[in-house]
Parts: structure tokens; C-alpha cells; sequence
């Protein structure tokens, strides 16, 4: 990648600012002052910006986040605080999430600037699963499981949800786990027997469990094998 280039990533500035803080010698390679806007970054460089390492970026980036209540998933919102607020990453604006969480909706959320890896987990097509633990206003019936097996009908829609499986933890808490994303679907089908979810937490996205360790506004990289979990298109 060229250097003015890069710089304009790392440092989020237009490519002509960049050739003036080259100008300005303010950017070492390896330790020796570079000028040229044309020079080639490799992988094994070490590019300072004033004293301050800047990092090569090379392939996809996969990292799964903490969500806390009151930010909303989309990367650009005039009225509220988006989740990349918690990113320290080089060009954290070119992340989005793969698949998203209501605003007081929390828990894990996966986020990477690989479409296609994310289009596996938010393409009904895929079938991959998201587990929830689901606050209740009222005492569970005691057929939701049952009904939610053989799938609901959400007000406004003709086809029932697929079968999901609800594991109940108490009687006003319970995990439910669905293989599709309607819009608010988890909401709408406790609305559709008579209840009303108070709070939500999403636990896990396909095999990608939220890790005990991260607290709200936290995150981490994803293993190679949380990636490699999603799978290849079928």
C-alpha cells in the first residue's frame, strides 16, 4: 500500500494532509524519515507517526463486542451513540455489524468489515442460530416451549416463525433460541402469547458464545476458529 495512503487510513485524514505531514517529517519507516507519498508499505514495516507505532492492516478484521444499553448498531446516527464508540481500532469506521441489536437490547454483538462472512450470519438462508436470555413482565405459560416449536404467528406477517427452543430458567426468565431475524422477533413473539420482554440479552450468534470475561462496552478479536465456525456459503 502506498504511504499516503496509509497514513490517510490510520490517522482517518484526506490523502493531501497526509503528503503534508510526510512533508513535514513527521513519519519514520523503519526508523528513517520518509517524504515520498509513493513509497510501499509492506507487512514487516514499522511505520511511527510522531514516536507512535501505526499499524499495518492486513485481511478482515472479526471482533465480537459486549453491547451495553443506549447505543444503537449502525455505524453513523445523528441522534444516538453507536457501538463503534467502544473500538480502538485503526479505521474502526469501516466496521459493521453482523447482524444487529436493538438500542436497549444487550450482549454480544460480532462486528468485521468482511461482507461476505457476515452475509452467513444475517442471511435467512443460512439458518444461523442466535440464543437469547429474555426478562418477562409476566409468569411464562407453561405451553410457550411448546408453542414455540411449532412456530407463532407475528401480528402483520402470514407465515409462522420456524421452530425455536425456549429453555426456561425461571418463571419470569427463559433462553430462547431462533434460527431467523424478523424485525424485533423475539419481542413480537412473546407478544404474540400475551407477554411483554422487559429486558434482552443475545448470548450467542451460530457457535460464537459472548465471552464471560468481557464486561458491557468491552471487546475482543474472534479466534480463528470463532471465524472459521460461520462456515463457507452454502
Amino acid at each position: 500500500m502506498r504511504l499516503d495512503k496509509f497514513l490517510s487510513q490510520q490517522l482517518e485524514v484526506s490523502r493531501a494532509i497526509a503528503a503534508r505531514e510526510l512533508r513535514a517529517k513527521r513519519v519514520t519507516v523503519d526508523g528513517e524519515i520518509v517524504r515520498d507519498g509513493a513509497f510501499k508499505v509492506q507487512p514487516e514495516h514499522q511505520v511511527e507517526y510522531e514516536g507512535n507505532l501505526l499499524q499495518l492492516q492486513v485481511g478482515p478484521r472479526y471482533f465480537m463486542l459486549n453491547k451495553p444499553q443506549g447505543y444503537v448498531c449502525s455505524t453513523d446516527d445523528p441522534d444516538h451513540p453507536t457501538i463503534l464508540y467502544f473500538i480502538e481500532e485503526p479505521t474502526a469506521w469501516k466496521l459493521h455489524a453482523a447482524g444487529r441489536l436493538d438500542i436497549d437490547t444487550t450482549g454480544l454483538v460480532l462486528l468485521t468489515d468482511d461482507g461476505q462472512w457476515s452475509h452467513r450470519i444475517t442471511s435467512p438462508r443460512h439458518h444461523c442460530e442466535k440464543t437469547y436470555r429474555v426478562t418477562l413482565e409476566h409468569p411464562l405459560r407453561e405451553d410457550t416451549a411448546q408453542l414455540f416449536a411449532e412456530g407463532v404467528q407475528l401480528h402483520g406477517e402470514k407465515d409462522l416463525t420456524k421452530p425455536a427452543t425456549l429453555e426456561v430458567i425461571s418463571d419470569t426468565e427463559a433462553r430462547l433460541t431462533i434460527s431467523e431475524g424478523r424485525y424485533h422477533q423475539v419481542k413480537r413473539m412473546f407478544a404474540a402469547i400475551g407477554n411483554h420482554v422487559v429486558a434482552l440479552h443475545r448470548e450467542r450468534i451460530g457457535e460464537i458464545t459472548l465471552d464471560d470475561d468481557l464486561e458491557p462496552g468491552e471487546y475482543r478479536p474472534l479466534t480463528e476458529e470463532e471465524v472459521a465456525s460461520i462456515g463457507a456459503p452454502r
